[in-house]
């Protein structure tokens, strides 16, 4: 299904011409279609629908108020790797109890803002996390629920920036650690051992890592029952790809398939946690041509939008499709698409073919994911609005940041 399209050579969100939105809310500006958030999440649910589950969005990925209330709503859980991410989760009314808690470096305040919370599970990345975990829960007079999260050494196949599953990353626990881990876990009087968890990566299209990291959990699991461990979820983590370009992105129900497989006969709750796919391909980026300029061997499109509205292409040279939001016949021009940032790195796309003017409105894509969530405000550039289309309605929900605000917390001392 198709939420972004042209019509009458008009790009649409939903039923609303780009154009107008940009006119109504000026560039730069995130846009999300309401239906594409809604469906993403309906594949997964509808693809583990006869196993018990919990989808908890990664919300890293995207953690404006409204797209998590709409997740929320749909019956999401959530994968957090901040105090502040929980506080995002606990503004909306979600239910803290349908929270897993991810990341190498939680910090005292953290933890026992989790442990206050009520949180589902801590996914536990070192045993001096684990003896930290206990420690606290033992002042705060509670039990800590945990997981460990296994590195299980399984080329993912992705991007080295985005790659977190072999032994090289900085995240998880050693597999070969992992056994004796989940016995001092057990040990501790203050910890509860309830799953397992495993993410190898990010924007994968293929299913055989889950698959290879599949079984090397229940490799796992099997020894672990053996010690008298007995586990009641498996957290499956996420990664599952989208497509920008020309990449074939899996298909849930296949993945789904794959991995039920893998766990047939066995109860165990299975926690899953998508982001990208969630959101990536479910919004977009306007942003408006200040000045077209040339030299000796480039043409270049100098956008209001940056590296620092959009971090991605800077960071890892991802590529997002450009295209103008009105189409016309003349004749197109190879452009790099470059932002007024004073950084040569500053730009969202290099040789693309665009038919273009001054003045016109551009749509970055598939920037749902990692856009508006690493935006900062780099040459004290305030960061944009975001809005949310349904069907004819568009929402604003974020306020374009002003000068006032971003001043706000400073002094100026002498």
């Amino acid at each position: 299904m198709n939420f972004f399209e042209y019509r009458n050579q008009q790009l649409h969100v939903e039923n609303v011409p780009a154009s107008q939105i940009a006119a109504q809310f000026g560039t730069p500006c995130y846009v999300y279609s309401q239906s594409a958030l809604e469906h993403a999440f309906q594949q997964y649910s509808q693809a583990f629908a006869g196993h018990d589950h919990l989808v908890c969005y990664a919300m890293k990925a995207n953690s404006n108020l409204s797209i998590l209330k709409l997740f929320a709503s749909l019956g999401a859980g959530f994968d957090i790797v901040s105090g502040g991410e929980l506080q995002r989760v606990l503004a909306i009314g979600a239910d803290p109890a349908m929270v897993v808690f991810s990341g190498v470096g939680k910090s005292e305040e953290e933890i026992r803002m989790a442990l206050d919370a009520g949180i589902l599970c801590f996914n536990v990345e070192s045993i001096a996390e684990l003896h930290r975990i206990n420690a606290i829960a033992g002042d705060m007079g509670k039990r800590a629920p945990i997981s460990l999260r296994v590195n299980p050494d399984v080329d993912a196949k992705t991007h080295p920036y985005i790659s977190t599953g072999l032994k090289d990353n900085k995240f998880g626990i050693a597999y070969g650690d992992a056994l004796d881990t989940y016995k001092a876990a057990a040990a501790m009087a203050n910890i509860q051992v309830t799953g397992i968890d495993c993410h190898i990566g990010s924007q994968l299209t293929e299913i055989s890592p889950f698959v290879a990291a599949v079984e090397k959990l229940l490799t796992l699991i099997d020894q672990l029952e053996a010690a008298g461990i007995k586990l009641h979820h498996v957290d499956l983590g996420g990664g599952v790809g989208i497509r920008y370009d020309d990449e074939t992105p899996i298909v849930i129900a296949d993945y789904a398939q794959a991995l039920l497989g893998k766990l047939a006969g066995r109860h165990f709750k299975i926690i899953l946690e998508p982001g990208r796919f969630m959101v990536g391909n479910a919004g977009m980026l306007l942003t408006k041509i200040e000045y077209l300029k040339s030299n000796e061997q480039k043409h270049f499109a100098v956008i209001d939008g940056a590296m620092n509205d959009l971090m991605r292409p800077s960071l890892y040279e991802a590529y997002h499709l450009i295209q103008p939001v009105l189409q016309t016949n003349a004749t197109s021009r190879v452009y790099d698409v470059v932002g007024p940032v004073c950084e040569s790195g500053d730009f969202l796309g290099k040789g693309r073919e665009l038919t273009i003017d001054t003045g016109d409105v551009l749509a970055v894509m598939s920037a749902g994911a990692y856009g508006m969530a690493m935006s900062s405000n780099y040459n004290t550039r305030n960061r944009a609005a975001e809005l949310l289309v349904k069907g004819d309605s568009v929402k604003q929900i974020r306020q374009r940041e002003s000068y006032q605000q971003q001043l706000s917390n400073e002094l100026a001392c002498l």
